[in-house]
């Protein structure tokens, strides 16, 4: 059986961090899909979703997913109960109320403390071959992108650093594409690691000691921490942190 064949996730794992009558946020695991996608037949943050709010679809609430999360990305996700919610929060994140921070496990010690990434981003096959399809770029033909970046901590023994990273756009990909712009890719992104022949290779035959040894961690190390933003109905902000998950406190705790 390929890694397009086997499912990746086996349960919809994810904690409740914040409910009331109108929204939901979650802290979502990796590798859980978000939605249903494709022939795979494996569990999602949807189906998950479906369950727990039974009763709110039974009585006239939908579930709408306002922010979305790559399957391998961690943390996060914010859910409207009601399509009054959605509206409202489809407006706010219009409006840019929104403030979203991610922490990063990556490779490389950065000689500075902060730093800031405005460079555009474009799909790699509009202007150059790529062996990945939804490779992204960077490329003055791009749209515009910035994303905040904040060195946390170093481990020079293992040549690895923590980093915390706030994203101003929401272009695909963009903390990913901009670590690896500025020299410091995100451990385990098979994609943005390198070439793109790891992922090529984990879609081929799955996970294996092989790939294991250059990625480190079989999912890309970045979690969507923190979250800010107006609430649909009194517009009192809300703040959530989602705390960082064991198998990213793993591989920072091995490379002391």
């Amino acid at each position: 059986m390929s890694g397009f064949d086997m499912p990746i996730a086996l349960a919809a794992d994810f904690t409740i961090l914040y409910e009331d009558e109108s929204l939901l946020l979650v802290d979502k695991a990796a590798p859980l899909l978000a939605h249903p996608t494709g022939a795979k037949m494996e569990p999602t943050l949807w189906h998950g979703l479906q369950e727990l709010l039974r009763y709110e679809l039974l009585t006239g609430g939908q579930i709408s997913l306002i922010n979305r999360l790559d399957r391998e990305t961690s943390g996060i996700v914010l859910v409207a109960k009601t399509a009054a919610a959605a509206r409202a929060l489809g407006c706010a994140m219009q409006q840019r109320l929104f403030a979203k921070s991610y922490l990063a496990v990556v490779r490389g010690c950065p000689p500075w403390f902060s730093a800031r990434c405005e460079e555009p981003i474009l799909r790699m096959m509009d202007v150059a071959e790529s062996l990945v399809r939804v490779r992204q770029c960077c490329h003055p033909q791009g749209k515009p992108c910035r994303t905040d970046v904040e060195l946390l901590r170093t481990m020079p023994a293992s040549g690895l650093s923590l980093l915390s990273c706030r994203p101003h756009t929401g272009r695909m990909h963009q903390i990913r594409v901009h670590l690896a712009q500025l020299g410091y890719p995100i451990v385990g992104d098979k994609i943005y690691g390198g070439d793109g022949s790891c992922y090529l290779d984990f879609m081929e035959q799955g996970w294996t000691e092989s790939l294991a040894e250059k990625l480190l961690l079989p999912r890309h190390a970045l979690h969507a921490s923190a979250l800010s933003f107006p609430h649909p109905l009194t517009g009192e902000m809300i703040k959530v942190e989602a705390p960082l998950p064991a198998d990213m406190i793993a591989l920072m705790e091995e490379g002391c």
